[in-house]
């Protein structure tokens, strides 16, 4: 994975642990749950209708196999598995995205919390970028958007996820 891979305007190729020819999987910065990804189109568009046939396909094959993955890994009983397609369904980050999130048993106060957690400020990825940016303005570490709870993961946390789920596509 030597590309430079964006999520918008960040730089996330440390956090990848899965690329298909037009698509790539990736570990969240403040996930809801424990195992909670992303699948990303690799070229940056902001609406699900923009998909070339080609890249939807690689897309839903690519949620349909990291779905079965983090749900086997995470012993999940259940996943949510959401696109916010636009700002006004709660998308943060202008590029299409499918949050795929394991689910257990009692794994939250109420079933549907899930939802409210995704539209909530605080998995605004914009909006923690530039809090972190501010609060650590002459720490070199902060400089980067692709740098990592109460707040964001750190770097290192993503990254060993991201090998460790690397590891599982290897072998599926």
């Amino acid at each position: 994975m030597s590309r430079v891979i964006k999520f918008g305007p960040f730089t996330v190729t440390r956090q990848v642990f899965l690329r298909t020819a037009y698509t790539y999987g990736l570990v969240n910065l403040k996930p809801i749950l424990p195992g909670h990804v992303l699948v990303c189109p690799l070229r940056a568009i902001s609406r699900v209708s923009e998909f070339t046939p080609a890249e939807a396909q690689d897309f839903y094959a690519t949620v349909q196999r990291v779905a079965g993955v983090i749900e086997s890994h995470y012993h999940a009983d259940a996943l949510n598995i959401s696109i916010q397609d636009g700002p006004l369904a709660g998308q943060t980050v202008p590029h299409v995205h499918c949050h795929i999130i394991p689910r257990k048993l009692h794994d939250l106060a109420n079933v549907d919390d899930v939802y409210g957690r995704l539209n909530s400020v605080d998995n605004d990825l914009q909006k923690s970028f530039e809090i972190l940016k501010q609060a650590n303005r002459d720490d070199t570490r902060f400089q980067n958007p692709d740098v990592g709870r109460s707040g964001p993961r750190s770097m290192e946390e993503m990254e060993r996820e991201a090998k460790e789920l690397a590891q599982l596509f290897e072998t599926n």
